[in-house]
């Protein structure tokens, strides 16, 4: 059972202050006219990337690996745009927790949804893989106002932080499960809910298996997928929140779900996810979390790739 942070006077004290003052900040930014955000949002992207140094390396070193064929200057223009949308991504947690429903539908669309919801009526649980975009945030926001579901977490370490990344998030959702309480999903998976899971990170060695991702041959992807999606029954439908051009707002595409995934084990379940993965983050590949130690466990014996 997970038990959802709630408001106490406790987080008035005042070792929090500078963590409110944070937040009252960014939602001051974020009453700003969505235009004047999108260019603040580059120019926050630029100032990380100037100060960011090691992240930028773990961007370049991972589009190295992934794309092998790319040019340097390829590379150097992807990571470019891709901090550009990280400093959009601070402001879009402000968006996707602060703005009301009409300015967010104002500024939102969505296509591919009425696939999931006849599943769903069908009496199938659906499990949707949210891939670690930087539009995270507003990806789980616009799916919640067409079909609320569930979503699962890592609780953080700051107590006003957890609480109040559970309040926005619950905004537009039923629920919120900690990533680790399995029961939770699966129980309500049957039930027929939407439960968002993210398989795209490095979760470590203690549940990953190694499969292609891209052109790395052995990359640890979780085997939760397959142990979530055997157990449950439910259908697997990826979906990807995606920054329209030039300012002109955001859309969310939700892929065909997958009623009948290969299940024989973690490994051919997982290599099929990683496919998947791929498939959505070329569709927005700049807007990717390219920053994130994705190679970092590998196979006993063999070196770092970083």
């Amino acid at each position: 059972m997970t038990h959802l942070p709630k408001f106490t006077v406790a987080l008035l004290h005042p070792r929090y202050w500078l963590t409110w003052l944070g937040i009252g900040m960014l939602w001051l930014v974020v009453q700003l006219p969505y235009p004047v955000l999108y260019r603040l949002g580059h120019s926050l992207g630029h100032l990380a990337q100037r100060v960011m140094k090691r992240r930028v390396k773990i961007a370049e070193r991972n589009l190295e690996l992934c794309f092998p064929e790319m040019s340097q200057a390829q590379r150097d223009e992807m990571v470019h745009k891709n901090f550009e949308s990280v400093g959009m991504g601070l402001l879009e947690t402000g968006m996707a927790w602060f703005w009301s429903d009409r300015r967010m539908a104002r500024w939102t669309e969505e296509r591919g949804m009425d696939a999931i919801k006849e599943q769903i009526a069908q009496g199938r649980g659906i499990l949707l893989i949210g891939v670690h975009f930087l539009t995270l945030e507003m990806g789980a926001r616009i799916f919640g106002m067409h079909l609320p579901g569930i979503g699962v977490y890592r609780p953080n370490d700051n107590p006003v932080l957890d609480w109040l990344q559970t309040w926005g998030r619950m905004r537009s959702n039923k629920d919120m499960i900690d990533r680790k309480d399995v029961k939770g999903m699966i129980r309500a998976l049957k039930n027929c809910e939407v439960i968002w899971y993210a398989p795209d990170h490095d979760y470590g060695p203690r549940t990953s298996v190694f499969v292609p991702f891209f052109a790395v041959e052995q990359a640890a992807s979780t085997s939760g997928t397959w142990m979530l999606a055997r157990t449950s029954k439910a259908c697997v439908a990826p979906f990807v929140p995606r920054r329209k051009p030039d300012g002109k707002g955001y859309e969310l595409i939700a892929l065909e779900p997958e009623c009948n995934p290969p299940l024989d084990n973690a490994e051919t379940t997982a290599a099929w996810m990683n496919r998947i993965v791929e498939k959505c983050i070329m569709m927005a590949p700049e807007q990717y979390m390219w920053l994130h130690r994705r190679f970092k466990t590998r196979p006993e014996g063999v070196p770092s790739r970083y």
